[in-house]
């Protein structure tokens, strides 16, 4: 007797509508989809008790045809491919025709559409998969679509659903993913009689920031414009103080499709390295349009994951666009937040702010945007040190060496407040009113032809402001001031800065700078820890550090390079066992930048520290010329400032 049977058309769409439909969320999701597919440019979504009781979607597009409205709702009932061929261009949103069926399986429906302006369109009406209306009925050109009792005929999914908030949330989100993606349309979501969104639908995505994350993010918002042959970019990235506490804050957009994909986050977060705090994500909507021959989006029920066909080469391209949109901008947070537009004779004025940026302007008006000099990885240059322009004998600060010795013609050492002489000393900044800026070169190129001209062009960076010192808050904070305001440096951020950029550029070719021990540095490890070093040995070597084992649980160190900071270099290699230890898999670009940090971290002045105004003036010369002035290399900020108009409000000099 045969044991397989085909099962029952209403079995096998309650068990596809597993699928499809995992939640109220879903059946927005589906829904909004198809009214964008349909032209609308008015989408209204109103939700009952997070969707479980009541989901409705009106929009105003082009509405189904009368004999349509049935057929829409049989399995895989598709207007949007008709051959195999069409899933290598798929450019609308739905495709599949299994949303309809699968909400129609386990909710009662209610459709009306109609495709004319007669004011004459088709009611459709479905529980539980089973046809119960089909009439004519009055009805304005779109498409209305109610959605009740989602999961009443299946208990067990009923039974699993989240609370009400939770259920909204997961709604919420959707609803603002889609306005993201499709600034053009006009969105309303209102939830148990409260509107919680409402994008104007004008088509400025700035705007649609503003109406989901407020006005001040929106103020925060870097514009984006990039292409080459296979990809376009657009959109806003957050700064750098315009932070979340989970990736929930990054959209990414691919042909008008709000999509998660892993790679892309990781390509955004390593654009933002060294910008951003331990744990903290940036904001930012990042739209990506190619050709659909290059993305798969036929590999997951909700099309919610995408597959690309070149995707190394696209994280590359996006990686590399923000970083150099990042590294055009002057990323000092401002503390005060401050009105656009000043005030006339004091008097109080309303807050505005201009959504359109002038790239996007242009952009849109068909004029070619003005292109951005492109920053290079730091990978991709060697920190260099410029000739002394003033020579003075005291050493350098610690992590800055000497492109070249100073002349006979010294002056003597700048005295400290008390009149006494300062020598560079262990964990101090040594004064040295020589300028070392560091001047970035390609690798491979003359330092002196890119000081005083060649063919090679260096970086084009951001102005770092002009700031002229006025003292020092409880030995931590240098105060500085400018035509523009006030400014507040954090001077253990700064100097890490300085010397995280000068090691980097030194762990490029550590094995170059290692230097053998006299008595070597000796560590102790646990048994265990002992063995999975002993295999991981080759990553310390390529760090410049020569370990060795000797016997049982000891190692000891008989080389490192000579640029470690004096008296920290056992605190330096056993924190840097501590990382090759913890990590599952290792690769030599992280443990460069690990060690960097650390490295950066020991060799910096610490807080509670006094600088004399030479020692304070040099710091800050050499933060103007590193390639990244404003956050230290956890991504906390090194430079915070306030407008003259701000300290004027706060001493109410102007309303």
């Amino acid at each position: 007797m045969a044991k397989i049977i085909v099962l029952d058309e209403h079995i096998a769409n309650q068990i596809a509508a597993g699928e499809v439909v995992e939640r109220p969320s879903s059946v927005v999701k589906e829904l909004v989809e198809n009214a964008i597919d349909a032209g609308a440019r008015k989408i209204e979504v109103t939700a009952e008790e997070g969707g479980l009781q009541s989901i409705r979607v009106t929009d105003n597009g082009s509405g189904m045809d009368p004999e349509d409205c049935e057929t829409a709702f049989y399995r895989h009932a598709t207007s949007k491919m008709s051959s195999g061929r069409d899933l290598f261009q798929i450019r609308s949103l739905g495709f599949r025709g299994e949303a309809l069926p699968s909400i129609a399986a386990v909710s009662k429906v209610q459709l009306v559409s109609c495709n004319n302006d007669t004011g004459l369109g088709r009611l459709i009406a479905i529980e539980g998969g089973t046809l119960k209306q089909n009439e004519e009925t009055a009805a304005p050109q779109g498409t209305d679509i109610i959605i009740k009792e989602l999961f009443y005929n299946t208990p067990a999914r009923l039974k699993y659903m989240k609370t009400i908030q939770t259920e909204l949330g997961h709604i919420s989100d959707v609803m603002y993913r889609q306005a993201l993606a499709h600034p053009d349309i006009a969105f309303t979501f209102r939830h148990n009689g409260n509107t919680l969104l409402q994008s104007p639908g004008g088509g400025s995505l700035l705007q649609v920031i503003a109406s989901i994350y407020g006005v001040n993010a929106s103020k925060a918002m870097i514009p984006i414009e990039a292409e080459n042959l296979d990809y376009r970019i657009s959109g806003y990235i957050g700064r750098p103080e315009l932070t979340r506490s989970n990736r929930g804050g990054m959209s990414t957009i691919v042909n008008g499709r709000y999509i998660r994909n892993q790679g892309l986050h990781q390509a955004i977060l390593r654009a933002y390295h060294t910008l951003l705090p331990i744990n903290r994500y940036p904001l930012g909507v990042i739209s990506l349009e190619m050709h659909p021959s290059l993305v798969d989006v036929n590999v997951h029920p909700a099309k919610l994951e995408v597959r690309f066909s070149k995707e190394p080469e696209l994280n590359t391209f996006l990686e590399e666009s923000l970083r150099a949109m990042l590294s055009a901008q002057v990323l000092i947070p401002q503390v005060v937040k401050q009105n656009i537009g000043k005030a006339k004779s004091g008097s109080i004025i309303q807050e505005q702010f201009h959504f359109q940026s002038p790239n996007i302007d242009a952009a849109s008006k068909g004029a070619t945007p003005q292109p951005t000099a492109p920053v290079q990885s730091v990978d991709g240059y060697s920190l260099r040190e410029r000739a002394p322009a003033n020579n003075f004998s005291s050493a350098p600060a610690k992590g800055v060496e000497r492109y070249s010795q100073p002349s006979s013609s010294s002056t003597a050492n700048s005295s400290s407040a008390g009149g006494q002489q300062r020598t560079g000393q262990p964990g101090r900044l040594s004064v040295s009113a020589t300028d070392y800026r560091p001047v970035y070169a390609p690798v491979g190129v003359n330092t002196s032809e890119v000081l005083y001209g060649s063919s090679e062009a260096t970086p084009e960076l951001p102005e770092f402001p002009e700031l002229s010192l006025i003292g020092q808050h409880h030995g931590t904070y240098l105060i500085a001031q400018n035509e523009q305001g006030l400014y507040l440096i954090d001077q253990h951020a700064a100097h890490e800065r300085v010397n995280y950029e000068y090691y980097y550029e030194k762990f490029g070719h550590p094995a170059d700078a290692s230097q053998e021990l006299l008595i070597p540095i000796t560590m102790e490890f646990t048994p265990s820890d002992s063995q999975k070093l002993s295999s991981r040995l080759q990553w310390f070597e390529s760090a410049g550090v020569i370990l060795e084992h000797f016997g049982g649980g000891t190692f000891r160190v008989v080389s490192h390079p000579y640029w470690f900071p004096p008296g920290d270099e056992a605190a330096i290699i056993e924190e840097m066992a501590e990382w090759v230890l913890s990590e599952r898999a290792i690769d030599l670009a992280k443990l460069r930048e690990k060690s960097s940090i650390l490295v950066s971290c020991k060799a910096s002045i610490k807080a509670n520290q006094k600088l004399t105004p030479d020692e304070a003036n040099t710091l800050i010369q050499r933060l103007a010329a590193c390639k990244q002035p404003y956050t230290c290399p956890h991504g906390r900020p090194i430079i915070v400032s306030f407008s003259t108009y701000d300290l004027e409000k706060l001493f109410k000099r102007v309303m």
